[in-house]
This record gives C-alpha cells, structure tokens and sequence, in this order.
C-alpha cells in the first residue's frame, strides 16, 4: 500500500495525487508541490489515504511542504498579476486582429510561465502575438487553445436547472455523454432542451444513467409480448424509475383494455428489438449531432 494525498491547483479542478513524504498534512491544507509544470501551489482536497500501489501512475511526485505565509502572498499576488496580464492579452489579440476569445490567463507558481486560454473557431497563427507577450512579461509564453466546456468551467454561471454550473463548482473532470442518454432517459430530443449554457449535452445526463440502463435491461421495450395476470397483451409504455408496464391486452373486444402492472407481475414472452434510430424531425438532426462535440 502506499499513502497518497489528492492535490487541486484550481477550483472544481482535477485533483492530482502526490506522495506526502514525512509530512503531516490534513485536509484543506496548502501545499507547494512538484509537478511537470515546475513548482505549484494547491490545497489538498483528500486527505492521506492507503491505495493499492497498482493504482498510482509512477513515479509519484512529492510534496514539498507545506506552504508559508510568504508562498500564500506570492500566490495571491500571482492572482492580482493575471487580471493585468488578462488586460494587455486582450489589447495585443486586437492589435493582431486575431480571430480568438481569451478565456483566463494562468501564472505558474514559480513565475517561469504565464498560460493564456482561448476559444477559436479554427487555427490561429499567434506567433507574433507570442513574440510580443515575451517582450512584455519577460517569460515563456504559453497559449492553449480550449473547447467550449472548458470556457464554461473557467468562466462559470448559472445553468438552466437555475443552480451554478457543475462544472465550475464540483465537476472534476469531464465524462462523455450521449444523445443516447437523453433518449434512454424519456427526455425531449429538442436541443434547447438538452444542453447546457456551453453549447453541449447536459454534464447530468450522465449522473442517473447508470440506473436507467441497468432498469432497461429488465423492462420489456414498447410493442414487447408479455403475460400478465389478466393474459397475453403488447407492452404500450413503461415508467422506467417505476419499474411500471402499460399493456394492451389482447381480447376479441373491439377496444383492447390498458392496464398498468409493476415488473414483478408479468412475464416477456417475445421481446422486440429497441431501434437505435429516433424520429425526429430532419431539422433537428445536424443540431442533435453537434451538441455532441466537446
């Protein structure tokens, strides 16, 4: 087993293990930890723990220690340096007349590199605006190119559910999703409907799909043949958090009768296969393919 402890350098940020060497450390401590990046500051978010040592990607990285009221000021004052540098980015990308949006800009701890983030929607070719930005902060430039779920993390909001974005308040990382998640979940197609204020699928289409699908690999599909206590009928529609089956049932009555049985009471005698293809109006098909991109 080895002792880990997981490190965030941002809030709502990936969180990143390291080896807590002799050092006593608890939660919500400030650290200055070695990374690829050079020297950083972070704030432990899991406190020491025992992980398998399959687990870990080596070699582990060590913390330093733990941060001092100096390193505290040095990156608060990194923070103020961002605003400004945020500033002179904006003037030099109009300057160039570039096509791109700056996004947040990002000192390294140990001031060897200054991170700029944008959104475009191509190439852009900064390398002037490169050579200008070392001119003016005397420091290796970086300027990385973002998708538009990493804009709405950095930036953050309020999502159409009317509470912060997930993203920018707890989400770690992002997890794919699918249109087919929406569908298995009975929500509307329509893609105002299903993605959020970034332009993509909703990030909680993925948080209660896990109990969906495994629900709908038990319940008959629509047009299924099932044996209920009142005899053969055809499965019209099904409640998946339910667990709830409307069956038509088959009798030389002109109006066949609906009923609703719970799972438990009926039997699947000849199942249909699920179509993957949804009928949806033809407009809204290149809409419902881009929403998938990240």
């Amino acid at each position: 087993m080895v002792t880990v402890v997981g490190v965030r350098f941002k809030k709502a940020g990936k969180i990143y293990y390291f080896d807590p060497s002799d050092i006593e450390l608890t939660k919500n401590a400030f650290v200055i930890v070695e990374t690829a990046r050079g020297i950083e500051f972070g704030q432990v978010v899991v406190g020491p723990k025992n992980v398998v040592e399959e687990d870990i990607i080596s070699p582990l990285k060590s913390v330093i220690r733990i941060a001092t009221d100096e390193d505290i000021t040095r990156h608060n004052e990194n923070k103020l340096k961002e605003k400004e540098a945020l500033e002179v980015c904006i003037e030099k990308i109009r300057k160039h007349e570039l096509d791109m949006n700056l996004v947040d800009v990002e000192y390294t701890f140990d001031n060897n590199k200054v991170i700029f983030y944008f959104t475009a929607d191509g190439r852009v070719d900064f390398r002037d605006l490169v050579k200008d930005l070392a001119a003016v902060f005397k420091t290796r430039i970086e300027l990385r190119q973002i998708g538009v779920r990493d804009e709405a993390k950095m930036l953050g909001g309020i999502g159409p559910c009317g509470r912060p974005l997930c993203c920018a308040t707890w989400l770690g990382d992002f997890e794919p999703v699918s249109i087919k998640m929406a569908k298995d979940q009975s929500l509307s197609l329509n893609p105002a409907k299903i993605s959020g204020i970034c332009g993509r699928l909703f990030c909680c289409l993925k948080y209660e799909y896990d109990v969906y699908a495994e629900i709908l690999q038990k319940l008959p599909g629509v047009g299924a043949i099932v044996l209920t206590p009142d005899g053969e009928g055809t499965v019209t529609e099904v409640n998946v958090l339910s667990e709830l089956v409307k069956v038509r049932i088959n009798n030389t009555k002109d109006a066949a009768e609906i009923k609703t049985y719970f799972l438990h009471d009926i039997t699947r005698i000849k199942d249909v296969e699920i179509e993957e293809v949804v009928d949806i109006p033809e407009e809204l098909v290149h809409e419902l393919k881009k929403l998938d991109g990240k």
